[in-house]
């Protein structure tokens, strides 16, 4: 039997009862305008409370394959006037310079030239590093253009992009120099393939000096008119076999372009170098300044400091340690890119277009004292970037900061001033020195309006920088910045709609997320797939080929990472 139901309960004091509002008279309507203006914004300090506001978003975008182009027709000087204590030059913000008041001044100088520092600019050289070891004979299977398939070796696959694309130079750049230089267990240097070849083995291979100077001596190329029926047969005679001294190849390619600023070297592999200098499968038995990844670093700056670029390319499904030879592209400002079989001629004739646009490019960003820059060496107003050679598209940044002692002291002043300094060697060697000075307006986060914010800027910098510390292996700061980042764009997000640029930024952010974690919890080691994301991360702009490509990247990584999970 169930226990008999409670009585219902008594309120001491009944509920009240809501009651219909009285209607408004009809006079009062018109006290309400027609169209009530936009709410404003939320500002983003106030949303989720203060504290969850942490990315720092004051950052200096700067486009520097624009700014290193002189060819607007700009107001020349001979020498800047330049400050023995501070470091900043004469601009129009200074307290002397009255004839040139304003906010914003963009200054060239450019010293006399003389006769002997000329260059012409076809002197420059194309040489194409290229792998023949044994492993090159792996094949895969292609689809051609009348849609039959067929298994193509992956020197097969170098031999018709090099084919394809020096048949590309000679229809477009008839006067460029291109050489060719091979490895397996032997570095074989052919230059433009009218000489005699020259080989470097056995003990050649180890020693660094004997292979700069067998190739900085070596002939120097002709033009590819007169030379393109020879290269087109030395890349057809080519045959895989042996092992893989890529090391001293690379060497011998930096060598015999450091005679020409501007000049590119475009290597080629498909495994880890072996033999030689550089190699990794084997106990060392070298110098530590030779051995791996310090010999890549050391071959690295010596091309950026003569002019030479690097563009490294790799088939994927190998195991090339491309967090290391990636360096010498990284440093030098080549590309580093995984291809296959089916794709390798495309790439090679886009890094061909890569023309260097200036070489020894130094930025130097000046602010008030009381400014510093985060991630940077000095802790001061002033820090000084060494960029190398630059290419079209190439953007960096500035992240800056205020110390706590000035902040009440710049919010008074309402703007503070800014200075680049850009040094750089045209592509005709002159010695260019750019100086733009600015206003830039003071703000605190209680001000910063979500419309305010240049995504772009803030994406790019996100990126480079997150790439720039997991490559150093300071994993845990790249968590910690990408966490504020992606809260930053979740904020955004609750606020107004997100662009496509912004999504893709939020792309990027994911999937340098993934990699952090796996370096954090596996084997502290980039695989090459997550290599090639990285360092196209740290050469991160927002320009829209670099969108796509960088886009594209990251969804196979996203990919595979999630293939691998489901193996287990």
């Amino acid at each position: 039997s169930y226990p008999p139901p409670l009585p219902p309960r008594r309120l001491r004091n009944p509920r009240p009862t809501s009651l219909p509002l009285p209607s408004l008279p009809s006079f009062e309507h018109s006290l309400i305008p027609l169209s009530l203006p936009p709410p404003v914004p939320p500002r983003l300090d106030k949303l989720d409370g203060e504290s969850s506001f942490k990315a720092n978003v004051n950052v200096v975008s700067l486009s520097v394959g624009k700014l290193v182009d002189i060819s607007q027709g700009m107001e020349t000087y001979q020498r800047p006037v330049t400050c023995g204590k501070c470091c900043a030059t004469l601009s129009c913000l200074s307290s002397i310079q009255k004839d040139r008041a304003g906010v914003r001044s963009d200054d060239l100088y450019l010293p006399n030239l003389s006769e002997d520092d000329y260059q012409n600019l076809e002197d420059t050289l194309v040489i194409f590093c290229v792998d023949i070891s044994g492993s090159m004979s792996v094949t895969a299977e292609v689809a051609s253009s009348s849609g039959s398939t067929a298994y193509i070796s992956r020197l097969e696959g170098i031999q018709d992009a090099l084919q394809r694309t020096l048949t590309s130079i000679l229809r477009q750049s008839p006067h460029r120099r291109v050489a060719l230089v091979t490895f397996n267990d032997e570095v074989v240097i052919y230059g433009d393939g009218t000489a005699a070849p020259l080989t470097l083995r056995d003990w050649a291979l180890f020693d660094y000096d004997h292979i700069w100077q067998q190739a900085v001596t070596y002939s120097i190329p002709h033009c590819i008119a007169e030379t393109y029926q020879q290269l087109i047969k030395r890349v057809k005679d080519l045959r895989e076999h042996g092992a893989t001294s890529l090391g001293p190849a690379a060497l011998a390619s930096v060598a015999m372009a450091s005679r020409y600023p501007g000049s590119k070297v475009i290597l080629c592999t498909d495994g880890k170098a072996n033999i030689g200098l550089g190699e990794m499968e084997q106990e060392p038995i070298l110098s530590p300044s030779f051995q791996p990844p310090h010999f890549y670093r050391y071959l690295a700056v010596q091309a950026v400091g003569k002019g030479v670029i690097i563009s490294i390319m790799t088939f994927e499904g190998t195991d090339c340690r491309l967090a290391d030879i990636g360096r010498l592209a990284d440093v030098t400002g080549g590309r580093v890119n995984i291809v296959s079989i089916a794709t390798v001629a495309t790439e090679i004739e886009s890094v061909c277009a890569d023309n260097v646009l200036a070489t020894d490019v130094t930025a130097t960003l000046l602010a008030p004292d009381g400014v510093y820059y985060p991630y940077e060496d000095e802790n001061n107003y002033r820090v000084v970037r060494e960029i190398g050679n630059v290419t079209k598209g190439l953007e960096i940044t500035f992240q800056f900061a205020v110390k706590p002692d000035f902040r009440e002291a710049f919010l008074q002043k309402g703007s503070l001033p800014f200075q680049l300094q850009l040094s750089f060697k045209t592509r005709d060697q002159q010695r260019v020195t750019r100086i733009i000075t600015e206003q830039r307006p003071v703000t605190t986060n209680s001000q910063i309006l979500v419309g305010k914010l240049n995504m772009a800027v803030i994406g790019v910098h996100c990126a480079q920088l997150c790439a720039s510390l997991t490559m150093e292996g300071r994993v845990q700061e790249a968590q910690k910045q990408l966490k504020a980042q992606q809260d930053l764009l979740n904020q955004i997000s609750k606020l107004r709609p997100i662009q496509k640029e912004e999504s893709l930024y939020g792309n990027w952010m994911e999937t340098m997320t993934t990699i952090c974690g796996d370096v954090a919890t596996e084997s502290q080691i980039l695989s090459d797939d997550a290599a090639e994301v990285v360092y196209q991360m740290r050469r991160a702009s927002s320009t829209s080929n670099n969108y796509y490509s960088t886009t594209t990247k990251t969804k196979k990584t996203k990919r595979k990472k999630k293939a691998s999970m489901e193996a287990f």
